[in-house]
């Protein structure tokens, strides 16, 4: 089963992040809900409360098929600054193990020179942080092991994609029906 872990800072954007969780564990993908923040309850940037499923400092992340960046203001600031996940992130992409980032995250892949030629999307405006990525205008963008997408009305296409990456098309498309979600295409 596939291992994903999803990083939670204060200020993250909730359907970002809580859209991803859901699809994946209606999809039976093994997602880990990790707090950068020491606390193991973060507020988002609309001041909901999520309780994250461990602290950042207590996992090992050697299992990990993917790492999932939310955005949301200023979540995306703070996982930038958070030096455990700079390294983390550094590791798995020179590893080439999958990178996920939705609305502003991508520009934390970006400054850390991790999108260099790679096609990206973000959130509009943070274009000149995907430091020499190509940015391609589209809901969610992969590019060999990264999928970058560009906000929360994105969500479930960000989510989909990554169903269908780490299991199959058509786990993507049953998800999608049994949401009535009418606007997926693989």
């Amino acid at each position: 089963m596939a291992k994903v872990y999803l990083f939670l800072a204060e200020g993250f954007e909730e359907i970002e992040g809580l859209t991803v969780v859901d699809l994946l564990r209606r999809a039976n993908i093994d997602i880990i809900m990790v707090s950068i923040t020491g606390d193991i309850h973060v507020t988002g940037s609309h001041q909901i409360t999520t309780v994250a499923d461990a602290l950042f400092e207590e996992l090992d992340y050697s299992d990990a098929d993917m790492l999932v960046l939310p955005g949301g203001m200023p979540g995306t600031k703070n996982l930038q600054e958070h030096k455990g996940l700079d390294h983390l992130l550094r590791e798995a992409a020179y590893n080439n193990k999958r990178l996920a980032a939705i609305c502003a995250a991508p520009r934390v892949l970006g400054v850390k020179g991790l999108l260099q030629g790679k096609r990206a999307t973000c959130y509009p405006g943070n274009e000149d942080s995907l430091l020499g990525a190509h940015v391609i205008n589209a809901a969610v963008v992969h590019d060999g092991n990264i999928i970058t997408s560009k906000g929360m009305g994105t969500a479930i296409d960000f989510s989909l994609s990554l169903i269908k990456v780490l299991k199959t098309a058509d786990e993507a498309g049953r998800i999608a029906q049994a949401i009535q979600y009418l606007h997926y295409s693989e």
